[in-house]
């Protein structure tokens, strides 16, 4: 979702500057409203943005492409989400705006990945963090003399222990 929002932004600001050249500053000062999700907007700015949203722009063709790639995180089935998947990449591939093509056809050669993650709900997050405080601990000693030292300081930041006296 965040290489679709990012292109969303992209055909935002090529239009911004194609409609200010023309004299419209439609879309000045709506950066957020295309990125955040509905749930995030009060009822005044949601009826603004739906107003926005209704005109005929590239951006909202590109924002209403992205809310249906939404559903394909809520299926378990995979033939399901495969179908609806097929559905959403015809209609990405055929929209004109070009950075949108590119992310669907992205989309399509990771399918496989998009579908475990969407079936199994597991990330490596989970790694990725503990990754990154290994790092820490790897720059803030400048160095260890061995690997077993270094091995006991990311067991001793990363093991969660009780060092309280009297447990």
């Amino acid at each position: 979702m965040k290489h679709l929002s990012e292109r969303v932004d992209k055909v935002r600001r090529q239009e911004h500057k194609q409609l200010q050249s023309e004299g419209d500053d439609r879309l000045k000062g709506t950066k957020y409203d295309w990125l955040k999700n509905r749930d995030k907007f009060d009822a005044d700015s949601w009826r603004e943005f739906q107003a926005l949203k209704a005109t005929n722009l590239k951006t909202s063709r590109v924002w209403a492409i992205k809310q249906q790639a939404l559903p394909l995180w809520d299926y378990r089935s995979d033939a399901w989400a495969r179908k609806d998947f097929a559905k959403w990449y015809y209609w990405a591939t055929h929209s004109r705006p070009q950075p949108m093509i590119d992310k669907a056809k992205m989309r399509k050669r990771r399918l496989d990945n998009l579908l475990t993650y969407a079936k199994h709900q597991i990330t490596n997050a989970v790694s990725e963090g503990l990754n990154t405080k290994s790092q820490w601990i790897k720059s803030t000693a400048r160095g260890f003399r061995n690997f077993d030292n270094f091995t006991t300081a990311i067991y001793f930041h990363c093991g969660k222990l009780d060092l309280e006296p009297g447990h």
